[in-house]
C-alpha cells in the first residue's frame, strides 16, 4: 500500500483529526508538559491522558491532579481509563463529561505487573464477554468517541484476535489503537506491523499502529505493512519529541515547525524548555517527571548514559537541571574539539 494514498485526516463522530498521528498514553510521560512540548512542535493530531483509575477518577481533584493537568490548547485529548472486573464506570464517565474529554480511551492492552493483580489492561481481556459488556455500558453512558488499545493477545491466534476486535466495533468502539506485539513480550521484540494490518482488513473503523516507531522511515514502513489509518507513537516522542512534525512533513506533506535535531544548541533549548513546562505541576510532582522523561530524551547524545544517571541521582530539580546544563557543555566541548 502506498503510503501516499494515506488519508490526512480522520473523522470519528464529531471529531476531525489531523494528521492520523497520536501520542500515546504513557505512565509518567503523557502528562501536559509532554503534550504541549508536542503541540509545540507540530504534527500530532490526537493526545492521550496517563491512564486514570476509574475509582480514583471521580474523586481526583483537578487542580492538584498531576493526571488531570491540562491546558486549553491540550486538545483533542481522549482520556484512557482502566478498569478491573467488577468495577463501575459510570461515575468515572460522568466526570470526563464534566473535564471536557473530547473522548474516552479503554485500556485493554497494558501488560504491567500490577495491571496482572487487577485484572485490568491486557489482562481484561481474558474474559471477552467481561469487555463486551464494559464497553455496552460505556456506549450507552456517552456521546463522546470511544476507542480502545489492545495488543495481539496471549499468543498469535488470528480468528480470537480478529473476532475481538469485530466485537470491539459491534459494541460502538469508533477508534481501535494495535500494539504489534503480544501480552508478554518486551519492547526488545519487534512489533509486528502485518498483524496489525490483518486487523486493518477485519474492521471498518480507524486503526492506529502502535509500536516500533522512532523515524520517519520506521513510521513509513509501519503504514505501507499496517495499512494503518495513522500512527500512535510513545517512547519515540519522548526521545524525539519534533518526531510527528518530521512524519506530517515527510510523509503527509504538512507544513510544520522546523526542528534542527543535529543540533546540541537545539537540544539542549528543547531540555530545558520542557523543565519550564514542568513548573506547571507542583513542586513535589515536577522531579521524577523531569528524569522519567530525560532517561528517553537522552538518547539523542552519544554518551546520553552519563546525562540520564546525573539526572536520575538528583535529589532537587534545581539539581538536575545545574547537571543536565554541565553536561550539555561538556557535549558541546566533545563535538567542537
Amino acid at each position: 500500500m502506498s503510503v501516499h494514498c494515506m488519508i490526512e485526516t480522520l473523522a470519528i463522530r464529531n471529531l476531525t483529526i489531523s494528521p492520523p498521528l497520536a501520542l500515546a498514553p504513557m505512565v509518567g510521560l503523557s502528562h501536559s508538559a509532554l503534550r504541549t512540548l508536542a503541540l509545540e512542535l507540530g504534527g500530532v493530531g490526537l493526545l492521550f491522558t496517563e491512564m486514570l483509575s476509574v475509582t480514583r477518577l471521580p474523586q481526583e481533584n483537578v487542580g492538584a491532579s498531576p493526571f488531570l493537568m491540562r491546558y486549553p490548547e491540550e486538545r483533542p485529548l481522549f482520556y484512557q481509563l482502566f478498569v478491573s472486573p467488577g468495577q463501575d464506570v459510570l461515575p468515572a464517565v460522568e466526570r470526563l463529561h464534566q473535564l471536557d474529554a473530547q473522548g474516552i480511551d479503554l485500556n485493554l492492552g497494558c501488560p504491567a505487573p500490577n495491571m496482572r493483580k487487577q485484572g485490568a489492561g491486557c489482562f481484561l481481556t481474558d474474559d471477552p464477554e467481561q469487555v463486551r459488556n464494559l464497553v455496552i455500558k460505556l456506549r450507552k453512558a456517552t456521546e463522546l468517541p470511544l476507542s480502545a488499545k489492545i495488543r495481539l493477545g496471549i499468543k498469535l491466534d488470528e480468528h480470537q484476535l480478529l473476532d475481538f476486535c469485530r466485537m470491539l466495533e459491534g459494541e460502538g468502539v469508533d477508534l481501535l489503537s494495535v500494539h504489534g506485539r503480544l501480552h508478554g513480550e518486551k519492547f526488545c521484540r519487534r512489533p509486528r506491523w502485518d498483524w496489525i494490518g490483518k486487523v486493518k482488513t477485519a474492521i471498518t473503523i480507524p486503526v492506529l499502529a502502535n509500536g516500533g516507531i522512532f523515524c520517519v522511515e520506521d513510521a513509513r514502513k509501519c503504514l505501507e505493512v499496517s495499512g494503518a489509518d495513522g500512527l500512535m507513537i510513545g517512547r519515540g516522542a519522548a526521545i524525539r519529541p519534533w518526531l510527528f512534525s518530521e512524519i506530517a512533513r515527510d510523509i503527509y506533506g504538512m507544513s510544520t515547525l522546523s526542528f534542527q535535531d543535529s543540533d546540541p544548541l537545539h537540544l539542549e533549548e528543547l531540555y530545558l524548555h520542557f523543565v519550564r513546562l514542568l513548573e506547571r505541576f507542583r513542586p513535589e510532582r515536577r522531579l521524577g517527571r523531569l528524569k522519567q522523561f530525560t532517561h528517553y530524551y537522552c538518547q539523542n547524545y552519544t554518551f546520553g548514559h552519563h546525562l540520564a544517571i546525573a539526572v536520575q541521582t538528583s535529589i532537587s530539580v534545581e539539581q538536575a537541571v545545574q547537571r543536565a546544563l554541565d553536561f550539555f557543555q561538556e557535549s558541546r566541548k566533545a563535538q567542537e574539539a
